[in-house]
Protein backbone atom coordinates (compact mmCIF):
# COMPACT_ATOMS: atom_id res chain seq x y z
CA UNK A 1 0.00 0.00 0.00
CA UNK A 2 1.20 3.06 -0.72
CA UNK A 3 1.96 5.29 2.23
CA UNK A 4 0.34 9.08 2.42
CA UNK A 5 3.67 10.81 2.28
CA UNK A 6 4.20 8.84 -0.98
CA UNK A 7 1.34 9.96 -2.22
CA UNK A 8 1.81 13.24 -1.58
CA UNK A 9 5.48 12.81 -3.08
CA UNK A 10 3.98 11.47 -6.19
CA UNK A 11 1.18 14.71 -6.98
CA UNK A 12 4.31 17.00 -6.14
CA UNK A 13 6.14 15.32 -9.21
CA UNK A 14 3.37 15.49 -11.03
CA UNK A 15 2.01 18.98 -10.07
CA UNK A 16 5.97 20.13 -10.99
CA UNK A 17 7.78 17.97 -12.68
CA UNK A 18 11.61 18.06 -12.57
CA UNK A 19 11.62 20.61 -9.68
CA UNK A 20 13.08 20.02 -6.94
CA UNK A 21 10.41 20.20 -4.06
CA UNK A 22 10.81 19.57 -0.59
CA UNK A 23 7.57 17.96 1.47
CA UNK A 24 6.55 18.06 4.97
CA UNK A 25 2.99 17.30 6.49
CA UNK A 26 0.69 20.21 8.35
CA UNK A 27 -1.18 18.61 10.90
CA UNK A 28 -4.28 19.92 12.50
CA UNK A 29 -6.50 18.22 9.63
CA UNK A 30 -9.30 15.76 10.30
CA UNK A 31 -10.90 15.71 6.86
CA UNK A 32 -8.07 15.67 4.37
CA UNK A 33 -4.24 15.45 4.55
CA UNK A 34 -2.39 19.06 4.00
CA UNK A 35 1.74 19.35 2.88
CA UNK A 36 3.72 22.13 3.04
CA UNK A 37 5.65 22.34 -0.21
CA UNK A 38 8.74 24.50 -1.03
CA UNK A 39 9.35 24.70 -4.61
CA UNK A 40 12.52 26.43 -5.41
CA UNK A 41 11.72 30.50 -3.65
CA UNK A 42 7.59 29.83 -3.64
CA UNK A 43 5.88 28.27 -0.56
CA UNK A 44 2.43 26.48 -1.27
CA UNK A 45 0.19 24.32 0.60
CA UNK A 46 -0.77 20.88 -0.83
CA UNK A 47 -4.57 19.69 0.10
CA UNK A 48 -5.47 16.28 -0.92
CA UNK A 49 -9.05 15.01 -0.25
CA UNK A 50 -9.85 12.24 2.34
CA UNK A 51 -11.65 9.45 1.42
CA UNK A 52 -15.44 9.36 0.24
CA UNK A 53 -15.21 13.00 1.07
CA UNK A 54 -18.02 14.03 -1.71
CA UNK A 55 -20.56 12.14 1.31
CA UNK A 56 -19.94 15.15 3.20
CA UNK A 57 -21.26 17.40 0.96
CA UNK A 58 -17.66 18.64 -0.31
CA UNK A 59 -17.61 19.84 -4.34
CA UNK A 60 -13.71 20.48 -5.05
CA UNK A 61 -15.04 22.52 -8.04
CA UNK A 62 -17.15 24.50 -5.42
CA UNK A 63 -14.08 24.71 -3.35
CA UNK A 64 -11.60 25.97 -6.03
CA UNK A 65 -14.48 28.29 -7.17
CA UNK A 66 -14.83 29.89 -3.64
CA UNK A 67 -10.99 30.04 -2.60
CA UNK A 68 -10.52 32.39 -5.78
CA UNK A 69 -13.22 34.61 -5.34
CA UNK A 70 -11.65 34.98 -1.63
CA UNK A 71 -8.23 35.52 -2.58
CA UNK A 72 -10.12 38.10 -5.05
CA UNK A 73 -11.57 40.04 -2.47
CA UNK A 74 -8.64 39.85 -0.05
CA UNK A 75 -9.28 36.85 2.83
CA UNK A 76 -7.69 33.98 1.67
CA UNK A 77 -4.90 32.37 -0.06
CA UNK A 78 -4.08 32.62 -3.81
CA UNK A 79 -5.01 29.00 -5.12
CA UNK A 80 -2.64 28.46 -7.66
CA UNK A 81 -3.65 24.66 -8.82
CA UNK A 82 -6.80 22.31 -9.26
CA UNK A 83 -6.94 18.92 -9.76
CA UNK A 84 -10.26 17.71 -10.01
CA UNK A 85 -9.84 14.10 -10.96
CA UNK A 86 -7.45 14.04 -7.88
CA UNK A 87 -9.22 16.22 -5.45
CA UNK A 88 -6.01 17.83 -5.50
CA UNK A 89 -5.77 21.54 -4.41
CA UNK A 90 -2.70 23.84 -4.35
CA UNK A 91 -2.69 27.38 -2.56
CA UNK A 92 0.07 29.96 -1.73
CA UNK A 93 1.37 29.07 1.85
CA UNK A 94 0.47 32.06 4.12
CA UNK A 95 3.12 33.04 6.53
CA UNK A 96 1.13 34.25 9.26
CA UNK A 97 0.53 33.75 13.01
CA UNK A 98 -2.85 31.90 14.14
CA UNK A 99 -4.89 33.82 16.09
CA UNK A 100 -5.95 32.29 19.55
CA UNK A 101 -9.22 32.11 20.47
CA UNK A 102 -8.98 34.68 23.72
CA UNK A 103 -8.08 37.27 21.43
CA UNK A 104 -10.95 36.82 18.99
CA UNK A 105 -12.67 38.99 21.29
CA UNK A 106 -10.18 41.60 21.43
CA UNK A 107 -12.24 44.76 20.28
CA UNK A 108 -9.60 45.36 17.50
CA UNK A 109 -9.02 41.81 16.13
CA UNK A 110 -12.84 40.86 16.37
CA UNK A 111 -13.48 44.62 13.91
CA UNK A 112 -11.47 42.84 11.62
CA UNK A 113 -12.66 39.96 11.61
CA UNK A 114 -15.95 41.01 10.96
CA UNK A 115 -14.60 42.99 8.48
CA UNK A 116 -13.18 39.91 6.30
CA UNK A 117 -16.19 38.12 6.86
CA UNK A 118 -18.94 41.20 5.67
CA UNK A 119 -16.44 41.02 2.31
CA UNK A 120 -17.01 37.82 1.51
CA UNK A 121 -20.20 37.55 2.43
CA UNK A 122 -21.10 40.82 0.17
CA UNK A 123 -19.01 39.36 -2.91
CA UNK A 124 -20.37 37.84 -6.16
CA UNK A 125 -21.99 35.00 -5.73
CA UNK A 126 -20.31 31.69 -5.93
CA UNK A 127 -21.39 27.68 -7.25
CA UNK A 128 -22.71 25.66 -4.43
CA UNK A 129 -25.74 25.92 -1.70
CA UNK A 130 -24.78 24.82 1.95
CA UNK A 131 -28.09 24.71 3.88
CA UNK A 132 -27.33 23.61 7.47
CA UNK A 133 -30.84 22.12 8.12
CA UNK A 134 -30.66 20.05 4.43
CA UNK A 135 -27.21 19.12 5.79
CA UNK A 136 -27.80 17.24 9.18
CA UNK A 137 -30.70 14.93 7.20
CA UNK A 138 -28.54 14.61 4.19
CA UNK A 139 -25.61 12.83 6.83
CA UNK A 140 -27.90 11.10 8.99
CA UNK A 141 -29.56 9.39 5.90
CA UNK A 142 -25.60 8.73 4.66
CA UNK A 143 -24.38 7.71 7.97
CA UNK A 144 -27.27 5.17 8.30
CA UNK A 145 -26.52 3.62 4.65
CA UNK A 146 -22.83 3.37 5.76
CA UNK A 147 -24.54 1.21 8.48
CA UNK A 148 -23.73 3.88 11.49
CA UNK A 149 -26.50 3.47 14.02
CA UNK A 150 -28.10 7.07 14.67
CA UNK A 151 -27.82 8.42 18.35
CA UNK A 152 -30.95 9.03 20.10
CA UNK A 153 -29.83 12.88 20.23
CA UNK A 154 -30.36 13.21 16.75
CA UNK A 155 -34.19 12.88 16.88
CA UNK A 156 -35.03 15.88 19.50
CA UNK A 157 -32.04 18.25 17.98
CA UNK A 158 -34.61 17.52 14.46
CA UNK A 159 -37.43 18.86 16.43
CA UNK A 160 -35.75 21.70 17.75
CA UNK A 161 -34.41 22.47 14.15
CA UNK A 162 -37.21 22.60 12.49
CA UNK A 163 -38.57 25.05 15.05
CA UNK A 164 -35.63 27.24 14.82
CA UNK A 165 -36.03 27.00 11.19
CA UNK A 166 -40.02 27.93 11.34
CA UNK A 167 -39.41 30.92 13.02
CA UNK A 168 -36.85 32.58 10.99
CA UNK A 169 -38.20 31.54 7.92
CA UNK A 170 -36.35 31.87 4.57
CA UNK A 171 -33.04 33.92 4.39
CA UNK A 172 -31.23 35.21 1.83
CA UNK A 173 -28.28 33.66 0.04
CA UNK A 174 -24.70 34.78 0.37
CA UNK A 175 -21.23 33.28 -0.04
CA UNK A 176 -20.57 31.59 3.06
CA UNK A 177 -17.29 29.73 4.34
CA UNK A 178 -19.60 27.35 6.78
CA UNK A 179 -16.25 25.81 8.77
CA UNK A 180 -15.33 28.92 10.94
CA UNK A 181 -13.07 27.05 13.16
CA UNK A 182 -9.91 28.84 15.05
CA UNK A 183 -7.65 26.90 13.19
CA UNK A 184 -9.01 28.50 9.52
CA UNK A 185 -7.63 31.99 10.39
CA UNK A 186 -4.47 33.65 9.87
CA UNK A 187 -2.85 37.12 10.79
CA UNK A 188 -0.23 37.82 8.03
CA UNK A 189 -1.28 41.44 8.77
CA UNK A 190 -4.35 40.87 7.04
CA UNK A 191 -7.14 38.26 8.91
CA UNK A 192 -6.83 35.51 6.53
CA UNK A 193 -9.29 32.55 5.78
CA UNK A 194 -8.58 29.12 4.47
CA UNK A 195 -10.23 25.98 3.99
CA UNK A 196 -12.81 26.50 1.77
CA UNK A 197 -13.92 22.88 1.70
CA UNK A 198 -17.75 23.36 3.09
CA UNK A 199 -18.17 27.22 1.26
CA UNK A 200 -21.92 27.64 -0.82
CA UNK A 201 -24.33 30.31 -1.21
CA UNK A 202 -26.27 30.12 2.07
CA UNK A 203 -27.07 31.82 5.62
CA UNK A 204 -24.60 34.59 6.87
CA UNK A 205 -26.02 34.07 10.50
CA UNK A 206 -24.56 30.65 9.84
CA UNK A 207 -21.19 31.61 9.53
CA UNK A 208 -21.65 34.06 12.22
CA UNK A 209 -22.89 31.84 14.33
CA UNK A 210 -20.49 29.12 13.33
CA UNK A 211 -17.25 31.80 14.36
CA UNK A 212 -19.34 32.31 17.58
CA UNK A 213 -19.71 29.17 19.04
CA UNK A 214 -16.10 27.81 17.47
CA UNK A 215 -14.43 30.59 19.86
CA UNK A 216 -16.64 30.33 22.69
CA UNK A 217 -18.69 33.33 22.64
CA UNK A 218 -20.84 34.94 25.37
CA UNK A 219 -24.03 36.36 25.25
CA UNK A 220 -22.35 39.98 25.07
CA UNK A 221 -19.11 39.02 22.34
CA UNK A 222 -22.03 38.02 20.36
CA UNK A 223 -23.32 41.46 20.72
CA UNK A 224 -19.83 43.00 19.99
CA UNK A 225 -19.73 40.52 16.83
CA UNK A 226 -22.75 41.90 15.75
CA UNK A 227 -21.60 45.70 16.07
CA UNK A 228 -18.85 45.09 14.06
CA UNK A 229 -20.35 43.33 11.73
CA UNK A 230 -23.55 45.67 11.19
CA UNK A 231 -22.64 48.72 13.02
CA UNK A 232 -24.89 47.47 15.56
CA UNK A 233 -26.62 44.96 17.38
CA UNK A 234 -29.92 44.25 16.87
CA UNK A 235 -31.94 41.91 18.83
CA UNK A 236 -33.54 40.71 16.05
CA UNK A 237 -30.15 40.09 14.32
CA UNK A 238 -28.98 37.82 17.81
CA UNK A 239 -31.82 36.07 18.34
CA UNK A 240 -30.80 34.56 14.85
CA UNK A 241 -27.34 34.66 15.81
CA UNK A 242 -28.00 32.33 19.16
CA UNK A 243 -30.26 30.26 17.31
CA UNK A 244 -27.76 29.40 14.39
CA UNK A 245 -25.20 28.43 17.06
CA UNK A 246 -27.45 25.56 17.63
CA UNK A 247 -27.89 24.21 14.06
CA UNK A 248 -24.11 24.95 14.21
CA UNK A 249 -23.50 22.28 16.69
CA UNK A 250 -25.75 20.05 15.01
CA UNK A 251 -24.22 19.89 11.47
CA UNK A 252 -20.72 19.39 13.38
CA UNK A 253 -22.38 16.46 15.76
CA UNK A 254 -23.72 14.89 12.43
CA UNK A 255 -20.47 15.35 10.33
CA UNK A 256 -19.26 13.61 13.42
CA UNK A 257 -21.48 10.74 12.98
CA UNK A 258 -20.47 9.91 9.44
CA UNK A 259 -17.20 10.60 9.31
CA UNK A 260 -17.45 7.53 12.35
CA UNK A 261 -18.50 5.57 9.50
CA UNK A 262 -16.28 6.52 6.23
CA UNK A 263 -12.84 8.26 7.36
CA UNK A 264 -9.97 6.70 6.60
CA UNK A 265 -8.03 8.96 9.50
CA UNK A 266 -6.88 7.95 12.80
CA UNK A 267 -9.54 9.86 15.02
CA UNK A 268 -12.26 9.29 17.64
CA UNK A 269 -14.86 10.48 15.46
CA UNK A 270 -17.69 9.25 17.38
CA UNK A 271 -16.30 11.13 20.27
CA UNK A 272 -16.21 14.45 18.39
CA UNK A 273 -20.07 14.33 17.26
CA UNK A 274 -20.78 13.66 21.37
CA UNK A 275 -18.80 16.60 22.07
CA UNK A 276 -21.03 18.96 20.10
CA UNK A 277 -24.05 17.31 21.32
CA UNK A 278 -23.24 17.95 24.39
CA UNK A 279 -22.63 21.25 23.77
CA UNK A 280 -25.94 21.51 21.32
CA UNK A 281 -27.60 20.46 24.37
CA UNK A 282 -26.72 23.42 26.38
CA UNK A 283 -27.66 25.58 23.71
CA UNK A 284 -31.07 24.00 23.26
CA UNK A 285 -31.49 24.75 27.70
CA UNK A 286 -29.97 28.58 27.00
CA UNK A 287 -32.69 29.16 25.13
CA UNK A 288 -30.03 28.90 22.15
Amino acid sequence: MIGPVNEAQEAVERLWPGRAASISELGGGITNRNYKVVVGGDVFVLRMGGARTGLLGIDRAVEYAAGKRAFEVGVGPEVTAFIPDEGWLVARFIDGRSIPVEDMRRPEVLARVAAALRRFHDAAPIPGRFDSFDVVDDYRQKAHEAGVEIPHEYKDARATADRIRASRGPQPEAPCHNDLLNANFLDDGSIRIVDWEYAGMGDRFFDLANFSVNHEFTLEDDRRLLAAYFGEAREADLASLRQMRFMSDFREAMWGVLQSGISDLDFDFTAYAMKHFTRMAASALSGT
